[in-house]
């Protein structure tokens, strides 16, 4: 990893370093998570790399690409905060757009219409995480419900989905636009056990990014946290996630317990 990216990961707050004292090996052996009969993923970090828009940046703005994909999430991300707390709600098609605008005249970029589009064009067709496809995959041979808990706008979510080849893995694509506010909002995290028809013992929700599981921890959701890598520091919120995994794919022999 970048140190341009460590420090943004910081700076955003998407963290992925150990938390608590439970770990996949010690999960597995008590079968603590047998009664789980739901998944809910986070998308943006989780699934979807938000990153892989760079190497378009980089071919629009040569030696800038770096830069803009960094400053446009960490506005992506800070916009979403600050319209929830302002009572102000713009979908995030929209938050994404004023994050690149941002980013671009921070840089001092001229971000052409034929640019703007081609980079927002990208925002619906994400590269997924390898691990993504072949662990959902496993996941629902186990009978697993899967879905998509995401600050995404919906068509957004579709588009991504699809374009990676999971939408056919996945029972519900759920969106904040239901509610009207971003996460961290327990009313984001309570939508999943509501749309799944499941309890929250019975729902884990799973994220790359820690801000957001421990988020989902204090709305009472069991928490899985994917750890892609392991130079962040926790965030101090409070709560903890339940247990650490590496990579999707080790989520279905947890599971199995």
């Amino acid at each position: 990893m970048s140190r341009d990216r460590r420090e943004f990961m910081k700076l955003a707050g998407a963290t992925a370093a150990v938390v608590g004292t439970a770990t996949p090996a010690a999960a597995q052996m008590s079968g603590q998570f047998k009664s789980i009969k739901a998944l809910a993923f986070d998308a943006y970090g989780t699934l979807f790399d938000v990153f892989s828009v760079t190497a378009l940046c980089e071919q629009l703005f040569p030696g800038k690409g770096n830069q803009l994909a960094q400053i446009w999430r960490f506005k992506q991300l800070q916009y979403s905060l600050m319209r929830s707390l302002m009572g102000r709600h713009r979908d995030f098609w929209g938050l994404t757009e004023d994050g690149l605008v941002w980013a671009s005249k921070n840089l001092q970029l001229d971000l052409t219409a034929d640019k703007k589009k081609q980079l927002m064009d990208a925002y619906l067709s994400l590269a997924a995480f390898p691990d993504v496809k072949p662990g959902l995959d496993a996941l629902k041979k186990q009978g697993i419900k899967l879905a998509i808990l995401s600050n995404g706008e919906p068509r957004m979510l579709e588009a991504a989905a699809k374009s990676a080849g999971i939408r056919d893995l996945l029972d519900e694509i759920i969106s904040v636009e239901e509610v009207k506010i971003f996460k961290v909002s327990p009313r984001v995290y309570n939508l999943a056990p509501e749309r799944m028809k499941v309890s929250n013992p019975e729902l884990g929700f799973v994220t790359a990014n820690n801000w957001d599981a421990v988020a989902a921890a204090s709305a009472g959701l069991r928490t899985f946290w994917i750890q892609r890598s392991t130079v962040e520091v926790p965030e101090e919120l409070g709560f903890q996630v339940d247990t650490i995994v590496k990579a999707i794919t080790d989520l279905a022999p947890l599971l199995r317990g």
